[in-house]
């Protein structure tokens, strides 16, 4: 049975790197043109040729969104846009004009294209005329429930795609207009200033919003490889190397532990614990199980908290003395318990007992980020590049 492919957003080539060590089959990414994340760094030509060439040698795979909705002035230059992308090495582009499935399917063959969310696609005819026009996979709609998943891959023996964890929109898959009238900004195409998390105020009292909750599927990757979904989606592009490497080595050992039959209800609660730590909202499974309703909506504001968990990514490891190099981010110091975890999801945790500054200068406290410490410790696990460390338990 082929086993269920990982996705993982790339907002720019060193979080495409970090995700794909730390489990994820393939990425997906955007360009300087034609992306719905114009405010992300994205690739440029370059980075992307650099990007497909580091994935493939670890047998992976990059895919690039070309899901804007195209006015007529940005069909300017995308049939060249596509072929210079194409000589990079790109294994898929993700696609929502009729025009662009098209052009790729009848020019670039070998190219994937992957039918976007944001083409709405809720039913199996739809999957099957998508099909017709040559769509290898179709990435559902985020508002389909699981038992129209499985009836939808039953009628169509379609690659499937699903969202399992990130930020939702309040529109109907991402068709928002909010931006255009509040901000003059269009979310479709590129420029979401994310206005259903304003905060409004209804007859002068308190603060009224749009925001829905975050997705967060954890619970239902086994009934979801079960049905028999392609490949499981992560939201994201935007969000921190902490962040993706939390959720993408979470995700990663969930569905490893569910093909070995190790996915135990003690060990997926840890699991669950440990994507809690990073996550600043509130978390539902929207319509996976039911049709969504006010539970899964922030309407009388929200709370986001800010995840001061994060201490620091490895720069390396002296073996001979002990010693981890790191980039700081947040405060710690002598006596507090911290977790040092690595790509290949081996982790220790011990309590910091040394610490000391770029010059070896002894220090009871790391308090400017991003300035580069050093922390011993004693570990029998490979800590290379990347690895991070976050907070366990505070001593004060």
């Amino acid at each position: 049975m082929k086993r269920i492919e990982l996705l993982s957003p790339a907002g720019d080539l060193e979080r495409l790197k970090v995700t794909l060590l730390y489990g994820a089959d393939a990425v997906y990414i955007g360009g300087e043109k034609y992306g719905l994340r114009a405010n992300a760094t994205n690739f440029t030509l370059d980075e992307i040729k650099e990007g497909c060439c580091f994935a493939h040698k670890l047998g992976k795979k990059v895919y690039l969104t070309l899901n804007i909705v195209f006015h007529n002035e940005d069909m300017d230059g995308v049939e060249e846009y596509i072929a210079s992308v194409v000589a990079c090495g790109i294994d898929a582009f993700i696609v929502s004009d009729p025009f662009i499935i098209s052009y790729i399917k009848k020019t670039f063959p070998q190219v994937e294209v992957h039918l976007s969310t944001q083409d709405s696609t809720t039913n199996y005819e739809s999957v099957l005329y998508f099909k017709d026009q040559g769509v290898d996979r179709v990435v559902l709609a985020r508002e389909v429930s699981l038992k129209e998943m499985a009836f939808i891959i039953e009628k169509t023996g379609v690659d499937i795609e699903v969202f399992i964890h990130g930020a939702m929109c309040t529109c109907y898959s991402g068709r928002c207009a909010l931006s255009n009238y509040v901000t003059n900004r269009d979310a479709n195409r590129g420029g979401c200033a994310q206005v259903c998390r304003f905060a409004f105020k209804v007859d002068g009292k308190k603060d009224f919003t749009f925001a829905t909750k975050d997705n967060n599927l954890a619970q239902y990757i086994g009934k979801l490889i079960d049905v028999g979904v392609t490949s499981l989606k992560v939201e994201g592009r935007m969000r921190s190397l902490y962040y993706l490497a939390t959720v993408i080595g979470t995700y990663r050992e969930i569905i490893d532990r569910y093909y070995a039959h190790t996915l135990t209800e003690d060990v997926l609660n840890v699991l669950e614990e440990r994507l809690a730590r990073v996550a600043n909202r509130a978390v539902s499974t929207h319509y996976l199980l039911k049709e969504a309703d006010m539970s899964d909506q922030y309407y009388t504001g929200r709370n986001e908290a800010s995840n001061q968990d994060y201490l620091g990514q490895v720069i390396s490891y002296d073996k001979e003395n002990h010693l981890v190099k790191f980039y700081e981010r947040n405060y710690f110091e002598i006596g507090d318990t911290v977790e040092l975890f690595t790509p290949s999801g081996e982790r220790v945790s011990f309590v910091v007992k040394e610490l000391y500054d770029d010059n070896m200068n002894s220090l009871e406290v790391a308090r400017h980020p991003d300035n580069i410490y050093y922390v011993k410790v004693e570990s029998f696990i490979d800590i290379v590049e990347y690895s991070m460390m976050r907070l366990i338990a505070s001593k004060r």
